[in-house]
């Protein structure tokens, strides 16, 4: 079983320009055709405690609905970092999330999963989640883990806590995680806070962001206003994500739901600042996805919604915030040869967009299911993106100029010095492309992607060993689930 090859440094300065689709005019139109829809229809807010925030800052508010003034808003973005640090399991820091840098990860909350041993779609479960997790673990390029599947085999209301558990046991890179039970919230914090040593060691040294949802269009109802607020009063991370679609929950034309995406990532940034002002806040520019009015899916892959993204990030980007990206996902059923061109496009175009955290990598029927083998090829994508967006160094090395001259007319350069102390330093293809002579190819027994990336997913989780917690901090985790499920069992006994 060969490794997966290739590393790239995450610190490598981008050469590549950002892919753009707006001019400067065109981005300072719809930042400000947002603080006019913030302004003149607001949105409402169900939380008591927001609403309160809200009206002590200047904003009209009127029974659950508000208005935002302008400046207000030109505030929370200026009081919020341009730059987010996530660190590992172990407090080392391994994400920057700022400027043009991408970095990979898999999503949460597919209901499905294709099983890599039956190849099956069936139910997710809480094996899942920690096997995408080792997976994220293993794989070079994969710099964050999602809990990916919903664990349909555990009891609903503590479902969140168990997926946190099973992921952060399973990887040392950093998590994103999401949470709808806000009661629940609280428990995953403190599972953070006992591995990092403390609450002040969590907020200094974070490895887990919590990512929320507003509803669209224009509402912020109790639960997820809630736990905004609970992050941002502890100083931790927090990624926004509006749930519009383009025709259904936002208006059809594409300009028109970056604006209203744009006003609801701007009402929750005014709402984190105002509960702690610098609070970490990381922009969504991912998932606004167009409505299919043929069959009412919301997809995954359309150009629509790589324009969604290129569009989203480059005026987050103009606002100067850090952005969340999605790519490496698919609107096909299975790992197949759709799921792979999609994946792709999405992977190049959010990468060269500049969008920072990128995740969803995995994702096939339109977000609904998770597919180990989509990971592992996006994996390998990734690193070949990192090697494209590196560019190239222009020196007296690189330009050869005397090893053209040594070499000369009809001589040949394979047995050159400078060959060999070079050739390394290209890209080689593991998973993806194939370059075997035919013969020998069918002499290996004539794999095809999809054969060589369901090894590479077996290999992986019959193999790879997540480096263990503290036996002590493993053991007060363990009390923490515990007490989760003994609540659980109580809650059913009075019922």
């Amino acid at each position: 079983m060969k490794g997966t090859t290739n590393p790239v440094s995450r610190d490598y300065v981008r050469q590549v320009p950002p892919l753009q689709v707006f001019n400067e005019a065109q981005l300072e139109e719809i930042h400000y055709a947002s603080l006019e829809v913030l302004r003149r229809t607001g949105a409402r807010v169900q939380l008591p405690e927001a609403l309160e925030l809200l009206h002590e800052a200047g904003c009209h508010v009127d029974g659950e609905r508000v208005h935002i003034p302008p400046a207000v808003v030109e505030w929370a973005i200026r009081s919020a970092p341009s730059q987010v640090v996530l660190c590992d399991r172990q407090g080392n820091q391994a994400i920057r999330v700022e400027g043009y840098k991408p970095y990979y990860g898999t999503g949460s909350d597919c209901i499905f999963v294709i099983d890599p041993y039956t190849g099956e779609r069936r139910s997710a479960t809480l094996e899942d989640v920690a096997d995408f997790a080792k997976l994220v673990d293993a794989l070079p390029h994969m710099d964050f883990a999602m809990g990916m599947s919903v664990a349909n085999d555990v009891p609903e209301s503590i479902a969140e806590i168990l997926q946190f558990h099973a992921m952060v046991t399973n990887t040392v890179k950093p998590m994103v995680y999401a949470v709808n039970d806000p009661e629940n919230l609280p428990v995953i914090v403190e599972m953070c806070e006992t591995i990092a040593g403390g609450a002040e060691a969590f907020r200094r040294q974070p490895f887990a962001a919590l990512f929320g949802c507003s509803i669209s269009p224009l509402l912020y109802s109790a639960g997820p206003t809630k736990s905004l607020l609970y992050t941002a009063e502890k100083g931790l991370p927090y990624i926004l994500a509006p749930t519009a679609s383009a025709g259904g929950t936002g208006p059809v034309t594409l300009p028109g739901s970056l604006v209203q995406i744009n006003a609801e990532m701007l009402i929750g940034l005014v709402l984190a600042q105002l509960k702690r002002e610098g609070t970490p806040f990381i922009m969504f520019a991912g998932c606004p996805t167009p409505l299919d009015m043929q069959t009412t899916i919301a997809s995954y892959a359309s150009p629509e919604f790589l324009l969604f993204q290129i569009g989203l990030t480059q005026l987050q980007h103009y606002q100067n915030l850090p952005t969340f990206g999605t790519a490496g996902c698919s609107d096909a059923k299975a790992f197949d040869q759709q799921a792979s061109l999609e994946g792709a496009m999405s992977m190049l175009v959010s990468s060269l967009s500049g969008a920072n955290l990128i995740h969803d990598v995995g994702y096939v029927e339109y977000g609904s299911t998770s597919c180990f083998e989509q990971v592992v090829t996006m994996n390998e994508l990734a690193g070949a993106i990192r090697f494209l967006l590196r560019g190239m160094d222009v020196n007296r090395e690189t330009l050869a100029v005397d090893v053209i001259d040594a070499v000369g007319p009809g001589g040949e350069y394979v047995t050159s010095d400078h060959t060999f102390h070079n050739f390394r330093k290209g890209w080689f293809p593991d998973l993806i492309g194939d370059r075997q002579a035919y013969d020998d190819w069918v002499d290996e027994g004539s794999q095809t992607l999809g054969d060589r990336a369901n090894e590479r997913v077996r290999h992986i989780l019959e193999t790879h060993e997540t480096e263990p917690l503290p036996e002590a901090t493993r053991e007060e985790l363990e009390a923490i689930v515990a007490e989760a499920k003994a609540g659980v069992e109580v809650a059913a006994a009075a019922a």
